[in-house]
């Protein structure tokens, strides 16, 4: 007899051929959101703006009886309450944070999963301990490997009742420079963002910054839970698939001009205008911005702006001649890793780091229109 879950184990899938979006799809779109791409414009994403992706609901957590637990294979566990980790030497870091489902609407066949084209990014100043220091004070075993983070987020995903857990390496952690989290851009998390903890690993997709954190266990042995296994680069669902893990190099062009409502073509008068945007990469600084103004036919290499942080995103800029007619704009990142931004997406069936380049479609109205 069934037990009202079977629906709910289904496996994912992709969409059929012109299957359009669908009503799941659509509930987690209007659940979370992106970054509108005018905003691109700042150096630090506004708090509200930042783009947000919560898997199950937005815990109602108590500041006052919120404790974090560090135990497993330590030689002194640690509780504390949220004074206690605030009284705690903090760091602030600037840090780009992007889903790794970005881009997934843009692939075909489309997976089907929470809709997003390329605003799943921001960026924030986030304020917290380094997780560092407590493994530090809880005295890490010597035959400790990795860490398991578990937010008090509660749901079911294919079949399987849960909390939220991500696992990561104790040696992934360290080269992440990772930050138990309880201040964005300067006020305490918002809850979408969190509140009143969470984890920021500069670097990695977003499914790894665990949020509403609670526990963290250290291990002796990889984390082999339900996300660590979900967020895998697969091309068939029994496929092994390689972890998704860090950032790959994108470069998106802030939309020039103003917008048609519906469509969101630009446009843009004709005659001299500068060209702007954001690069960023999780694997090494972005060295490099490349701009066409002809789908991709030509590429001319753009300005960079201000070096805002090692794991902040970077401005770039190039001067345009806007002629009439319909143009299309793309641009492609080079990081210090020799990792280039794709100009076609590598399709899986998570949907996951797919950093090819989506145009910004412009029409230049004719002189005098």
């Amino acid at each position: 007899m069934s037990d009202g879950l079977d629906s709910l184990r289904a496996p994912g899938r992709v969409a059929a051929p012109d299957e359009g979006i669908t009503i799941d799809e659509l509930r987690l779109a209007s659940r979370n959101h992106a970054l509108p791409m005018e905003l691109l414009r700042h150096d630090v994403t506004p708090t509200g703006s930042h783009y947000v992706l919560t898997h199950y609901d937005i815990p109602d957590v108590d500041p006052s009886t919120w404790r974090l637990d560090v135990d497993g294979a330590v030689e002194r566990p640690l509780k504390l309450d949220l004074a206690a980790l605030r009284a705690m030497p903090a760091q602030t870091v600037r840090v780009t944070m992007e889903c790794a489902g970005n881009g997934r609407a843009a692939l075909i066949p489309r997976p089907l999963s929470q809709p997003w084209l390329n605003g799943a990014v921001g960026t924030a100043d986030w304020t917290g301990v380094p997780l560092a220091l407590l493994l530090e004070r809880a005295g890490v075993a010597e035959e400790a490997t990795d860490l398991v983070l578990t937010g008090l987020d509660h749901g079911i995903e294919r079949g399987t009742e849960q909390d939220y857990q991500r696992g990561l390496s104790l040696a992934d952690a360290a080269a992440s420079d990772a930050l138990v989290v309880h201040e964005m851009n300067g006020v305490p998390l918002p809850p979408q963002h969190g509140f009143p903890v969470r984890l920021v690993v500069p670097g990695w997709y977003g499914m790894g910054n665990v949020k509403w954190l609670h526990r963290i266990t250290v291990a002796t042995e990889p984390f082999a839970g339900f996300q660590n296994r979900a967020y895998r680069l697969r091309q068939e669902a029994g496929d092994e698939g390689e972890p998704v893990s860090r950032i790959e190099p994108r470069a998106l062009v802030e939309p020039p001009g103003f917008p048609d409502f519906m469509t969101r073509t630009r446009v843009v008068r004709p005659g001299p205008t500068t060209l702007r945007g954001r690069a960023w990469s999780g694997w090494a600084p972005v060295e490099r911005v490349e701009v066409s103004t002809d789908d991709g036919t030509t590429w001319r290499e753009a300005g960079l702006g201000p070096d805002l942080g090692r794991w902040a995103w970077r401005a770039f800029d190039i001067p345009w001649e806007a002629e009439p007619g319909e143009h299309s704009l793309r641009a492609r990142a080079y990081d210090g890793s020799g990792r280039v931004q794709r100009l076609d997406p590598a399709w899986n069936r998570g949907g996951f780091a797919n950093n090819a380049d989506q145009p910004v479609l412009v029409v230049v109205p004719g002189r005098g229109s």
